[in-house]
């Protein structure tokens, strides 16, 4: 998917590592919530809350998923689940664009 319609947004951005690392948060017609942010080259560490589908729009990075000892390489048209309450690290290799969705 290119586009979502029908949404509000957060006028205020969410913004991590300095400045490399942002979102903004949006939520669809049905009630949902997304973020849709920017990630520029670096290596970093997130932790979840609720499980994630991270869906990538452009982009190449390296993944860490929890208890994993592999990286594994995500680029265009990718995704990946991450579960609650756990923390995944990713090298970002060129400017990536993603959609996070939440599930709780």
């Amino acid at each position: 998917m290119s586009e979502f319609a029908n949404v509000s947004v957060k006028l205020e951005a969410n913004i991590y590592f300095d400045g490399a690392v942002t979102s903004r948060g949006i939520t669809l017609a049905d009630g949902s919530v997304k973020t849709l942010g920017v990630m520029l080259p670096g290596e970093y560490e997130f932790g979840t809350e609720v499980a994630e589908l991270m869906q990538i729009s452009s982009g190449h990075l390296d993944l860490l998923l929890p208890g994993s000892s592999e990286w594994h390489t995500i680029t265009d048209g990718m995704q990946f689940e991450v579960p609650a309450a756990a923390k995944f690290k990713v090298r970002v290799h060129q400017v990536t664009n993603y959609c996070c969705s939440y599930f709780a």
